[in-house]
């Protein structure tokens, strides 16, 4: 039962039987949760994209949209891509099956219905969304700390936005993972949160740092790391954080790597971090030609700077598609 009259989460039920419908729902209220109840696959889609749902039970069968439509539907959208999905089912093959893992249900539940196993799996899928939801807040709140950072200096707006999908684009070119490529997304983002360290007077100083300041701006992405560090999420994101400042030659900071040494994923970020900045205005010059930036790029890697196998993947791809790092018009 629901303690102090809250809810033990919200399911949706989708099932065009009301005979077996209205018994589930009527079950699942008694024991504390708030239940959407509806009769097709359509309606079960709109309501999953329309509000937040913790868990969805889907019939399979449903005329129209059935819930394998329905589950690959959910599924391929970010917005609803984790909410768990138990496909309730009468079929009993393993095509059945197969077909169901194939778009993505989190679990199956077969006709007829036993009680226990039902508020058992709703449980624990319930928990799990609560632990993902977490999860989100605190990636949220990362990235709202990240543009914070960002916004004290009109010139850099918009960086890290476009530095996260630059950095997927070129992840796509050399055929980076999925797994890669969401690390390069939020790598983008977060890549300078340890400014959030650095005091406002070095961290927007018009003109060069001298050494003591030079000190104190090295040691952001340590920082950065260790403030990310805390989050499972982002292990993949920590060596972009700590190593996109370095070099090939070992002249980069904060720990003087070189060559193979440096994280693939950091590389392929600082590859792009450099063309972002030769080609965005800063207070000492204006915006660089495409065609200018590749130019210094390719200099700086033959004094031994960058990896020159991404810098030729970054040629490539915006030769492939000009307009592929163009800032979007709002």
């Amino acid at each position: 039962m629901p303690v102090n009259g809250t809810s033990q989460g919200t399911v949706l039920v989708a099932d065009d039987n009301e005979g077996i419908r209205e018994p589930l729902v009527e079950l699942l209220r008694v024991h504390g949760y708030s239940v959407i109840a509806v009769a097709d696959g359509e309606q079960a889609f709109m309501e999953i994209c329309s509000q937040p749902v913790d868990v969805a039970l889907l019939d399979v069968m449903m005329p129209g949209r059935t819930g394998f439509s329905v589950c690959r539907a959910v599924k391929a959208r970010p917005e609803t891509c984790l909410v768990p999905v138990v496909l309730v089912t009468g079929l009993g093959s393993a095509e059945d099956r197969i077909q169901g893992i194939e778009v993505g249900a989190d679990d199956f539940l077969n006709k007829p219905v036993k009680k226990e196993e039902l508020l058992a799996r709703v449980r624990s899928l319930v928990r799990l969304k609560r632990i993902t939801d977490e999860l989100e807040n605190a990636e949220t709140v990362l990235c709202s700390l990240a543009r914070s950072i960002e916004a004290k200096d009109p010139y850099t707006e918009g960086h890290c936005d476009r530095l996260s999908r630059y950095t997927v684009s070129l992840g796509e070119k050399i055929g980076l993972s999925e797994e890669q490529r969401v690390a390069l997304r939020r790598g983008g983002i977060v890549h300078d949160i340890g400014k959030v360290a650095v005091p406002e007077y070095v961290l927007l100083k018009p003109g060069p740092l001298d050494a003591a300041e030079r000190k104190i701006m090295e040691e952001h992405p340590i920082v950065g790391e260790r403030i990310c560090a805390p989050l499972k999420s982002f292990r993949n994101v920590l060596p972009i954080i700590r190593s996109h400042h370095e070099k090939q030659d070992g002249t980069g900071y904060p720990d003087h790597l070189k060559g193979e040494e440096i994280p693939f994923t950091a590389r392929i970020l600082q590859t792009v971090d450099i063309y972002d900045s030769l080609t965005t205005d800063r207070p000492y010059r204006k915006a660089l030609t495409q065609e200018k930036a590749l130019e210094i790029m390719w200099k700086e890697t033959r004094q031994g700077w960058w990896d020159a196998k991404l810098v030729d993947a970054l040629q490539g791809l915006l030769q492939e598609s000009p307009t592929v790092f163009c800032v979007p018009v709002a």
